[in-house]
């Protein structure tokens, strides 16, 4: 006869629970505090208006198809233009995964931006961007920003500004809510991010960690800061 479990092993078991929901939560409060003020949906009407002034747009890579950006990446992009367009920020940061010669986002995200109108003078291409961790360390230390606008979908927003902030940077973020378009990708992702911010607590604030290209030190951002500011859109801008 199989004995029942006691009172105080059923109290240990339910405090341990408790424990392990408070511990796995931990890294997400971390990420909604951090970013808490510095945060908006590119959305609503004036969105653009609301939104501070910075030296350039981060945009983190979502993923290419055929070589193409995707649909969550192209948005972002759409979004990234907009800031550039209306004078809140001067540059674009594309930051993105090129790992292998033949998966490229930093390109793709360049040639996406240029079809639109997006001048190349103002664009910025980071191939090392293999996380989000790595692209908000790298645009403090390799690129030398200072004061940028992060954007990406709602769901990651509080993750990247948080660990932008954590590494250095003044950062503020935009939003995509792709849940209005892609809801069940939205879910799926959104879910995921407990166990990403997770991993981006550990990064930033235990581990301390270096991105997989820690340098050497680039000059391409500073180049476009210290040009003259120019109206966005006109020639050679």
């Amino acid at each position: 006869m199989v004995q029942a479990p006691s009172r105080r092993t059923l109290r240990r078991a339910y405090q341990g629970l408790v424990l392990a929901s408070v511990l796995a939560l931990a890294p997400m409060t971390w990420a909604w505090l951090g970013s808490s003020g510095h945060r908006a949906m590119a959305e609503d009407d004036g969105w653009v208006r609301r939104m501070p002034e910075t030296q350039a747009a981060l945009v983190l890579g979502a993923g290419l198809y055929a070589g193409r950006p995707s649909a969550m990446l192209a948005r972002r992009l759409d979004i990234a233009a907009e800031l550039y367009r209306s004078g809140k920020v001067r540059a674009l940061l594309l930051s993105g995964d090129n790992g292998r010669e033949e998966y490229d986002e930093p390109t793709a995200m360049r040639d996406y931006l240029r079809a639109r109108g997006v001048p190349d003078a103002v664009m910025v291409l980071d191939y090392a961007g293999f996380d989000t961790w790595d692209s908000c360390v790298r645009a403090r230390r390799v690129f030398g920003a200072e004061r940028v606008t992060v954007v990406t979908q709602e769901f990651h927003l509080p993750r990247a500004v948080t660990l932008c902030r954590t590494a250095g940077l003044e950062a503020f973020g935009a939003g995509d809510d792709s849940a209005r378009r892609w809801a069940a990708t939205t879910y799926v992702s959104a879910a995921r991010e407990l166990f990403a911010t997770a991993k981006a607590f550990a990064d930033a604030m235990i581990l301390h960690s270096d991105p997989v290209f820690p340098g050497p030190r680039e000059v391409s951002l500073t180049r476009v800061l210290d040009r003259p500011a120019a109206q966005p859109g006109a020639p050679g801008a």
